[in-house]
């Protein structure tokens, strides 16, 4: 499977190219160095000259299955969901059913029809803007009245933008609605019509788990009203799903995952003020699932259906009672495969990009990938550069600095620090030899920005807040003393379950710490907090991102042996954030680095 890179090369050296042409016009390409942090024309550092390879990961399988055969419409929930008109959010072909829309590993749209062409899954045309990779995708319906469901979708800088779908789900076009500020949140998503008057409406949840419902307004210039708080305590919920009437009253409902695997069922109220009825315990075990989603009635029965994911790529859906919106009997929908759908229109979980494979540097000085599955495995290795071409260079592999969602590969060299951007190496400024540990958790600010952290060998500790093109760093902030008391800093992603990345630390001595993230630059992270003794066993740790597709960051860890563990991240809400390790394979101590 080619993995984005061609299309990525191209999309990147544009992006580059208009953002230099920019910063040109204006007079803001500066030289700079680590303490001004600004974007450097590398002036008195000579280039590296190291030469990475065309990218070509190895296959994998794309989703298997097929949608269940049609039942007569004979349910009260049907007779009640045709007298309100309630709307349904996934018709993106225009023959009244449903269908299912997902992006796969190598970054393009799939649209899985429910009328069972000759194949299944046909291409669906979905970009973001200078090659951004979309944080999340949000069915709303047919707000242009064209008999087609459009679409939401978020950036990774917060910006929600509406598009229409060209009838017979070949794609969606340009944005023709935009607002900014979206980052606030780390889950938005659709729910039907939960206040009666026919059209979808947007739930959205901040960090610290208060709700907001934004009405739907039928107009696509201005799809949304202003938001109106509709609830508090939601972040005990690591998984949300909109439905779209599960009990037949009419109305939008609602479910909602704890950790555990608790799974309850919101009813919509039809009051704007207080959208959702009391939550009622309809099921435990759903932890099974690493994704929940849903589907407006793929059997026929006139309801939605709950749809779930496991860890293998297997993919379920549950029908819902008539009258209670409870889940009934489990059919499989997807026999394989669906690990490789890293989104699905809607998913469950908080979106995570930014990073989902990892970087050895062998002993010959060769470069080499690993992506991840969303499976808990990797696939077999990418070789990245030509044999010892990266002989004694010190590289990182930090969470994405612009907003193509892949991590990007830096290198300190001579002491100036580049960014291999695919039209090569960009240089970020001088001084950065100063630094024993750079590390790229993701967005530590709250601006959706991929930030920096680096250590000195003093142990002070800067955050470099990305200007979010992976070009510079809009400037740096003291995170604190005292970080010399580690010996692996690492992150990749979130960790806590609020959205926000998180740090680990390790001392010398085996002891790990968690310090969550707070989202704000001036004092990025909270008190830490104990993970475990014991892991001094380990020469390194590594943040691969979310490799289980539940957008949770999970922990790579390698032995003096070579033996590589693996760490799920649970978000059981205990002081340690991981599952027990579970062996991923001997001979990984022939990288010296790994990152």
């Amino acid at each position: 499977m080619a993995f984005h890179r061609t299309g990525r090369a191209q999309t990147r050296a544009r992006r580059l190219a208009s953002c230099t042409a920019l910063a040109l016009a204006s007079g803001l390409l500066l030289t700079g160095t680590a303490g001004t942090a600004s974007a450097a024309d590398g002036d008195g550092a000579p280039a590296p000259g190291r030469t990475l390879t065309e990218r070509t990961a190895p296959a994998d399988e794309r989703p298997e299955g097929k949608f269940p055969a049609k039942r007569s419409r004979m349910s009260t929930g049907t007779a009640q969901n045709q007298a309100t008109g309630a709307p349904t959010r996934y018709d993106f072909t225009g023959d009244g059913e449903s269908d299912l829309l997902y992006r796969w590993m190598d970054g393009s749209y799939y649209l899985w029809r429910s009328e069972a062409p000759a194949e299944q899954d046909t291409e669906f045309s979905l970009y973001g803007s200078y090659g951004e990779k979309l944080k999340d995708v949000i069915p709303v319906g047919d707000i242009t009245g064209d008999g087609t469901a459009d679409l939401l979708t978020l950036s990774p800088y917060g910006t929600l933008a509406f598009r229409e779908t060209y009838f017979g789900g070949s794609g969606a076009a340009d944005p023709s609605w935009t607002g900014s500020g979206w980052n606030i949140y780390n889950k938005v998503l659709s729910i039907g019509d939960v206040t009666g008057d026919a059209k979808v409406d947007v739930l959205a949840r901040t960090h610290d788990g208060d709700l907001f419902l934004y009405r739907g307004t039928g107009n696509p210039g201005a799809p949304l009203q202003a938001r109106t708080k509709v609830g508090s305590g939601w972040h005990i919920y690591d998984q949300i799903v909109g439905v779209n009437d599960a009990n037949g009253d009419g109305l939008g409902d609602l479910y909602a995952r704890t950790p555990g695997g608790d799974l309850f069922f919101y009813a919509g109220s039809g009051n704007a003020a207080a959208p959702l009825k009391a939550r009622v315990k309809v099921g435990t075990s759903w932890h099974t699932y690493n994704q929940l989603a849903s589907i407006d009635d793929i059997t026929g029965d006139g309801r939605p259906e709950l749809l779930g994911r496991t860890m293998g790529g297997a993919l379920y859906f549950y029908e819902t009672d008539a009258f209670t919106g409870r889940p009934t009997a489990r059919y499989t929908l997807g026999t394989a495969g669906w690990n490789t759908a890293e989104l699905m229109a809607p998913s469950g979980g908080n979106p995570q990009t930014g990073k989902d494979r990892i970087l050895g540097l062998d002993r010959q000085g060769t470069l080499y990938a690993y992506y991840s599955r969303n499976n808990g495995t990797l696939t077999a290795r990418d070789q990245w550069s030509d044999i010892g071409g990266w002989s004694g260079a010190r590289v990182h592999f930090p969470s994405s600095l612009n907003a193509d969602g892949y991590a990007d590969l830096l290198e300190v060299y001579d002491g100036t620090l580049y960014n291999y951007l695919d039209s090569g190496a960009y240089p970020l400024g001088r001084g950065w030899g100063a630094f024993n540990v750079l590390t790229g958790p993701g967005d530590l600010s709250g601006d959706g920005k991929g930030d920096l952290l680096a250590r000195t060998s003093g142990g002070a500790l800067y955050l470099y807040k990305g200007n979010g093109q992976g070009t510079g760093f809009a400037g740096r902030t003291s995170v604190g003393t005292g970080w010399g008391a580690y010996n692996a800093l690492v992150g990749a992603g979130d960790i806590t379950g609020d959205g926000r990345a998180d740090l680990l630390a390790r001392t010398p001595g085996g002891t790990l710490y968690l310090y969550p993230g707070t989202g704000n630059a001036s004092a990025p992270f909270k008190a830490r907090v104990k993970v475990g003794t014991g892991w001094q066993a380990y020469t390194k740790l590594v943040a691969p991102g979310d490799i289980t597709g539940d957008g949770r960051a999970d922990l790579l860890a390698v032995t003096s042996g070579g033996t590589l563990y693996r760490y799920i991240t649970t978000h059981t809400g205990t002081a340690n954030p991981f599952t027990t390790r579970t062996n991923m394979g001997t001979g990984w101590n022939t990288y010296t680095q790994l990152h």
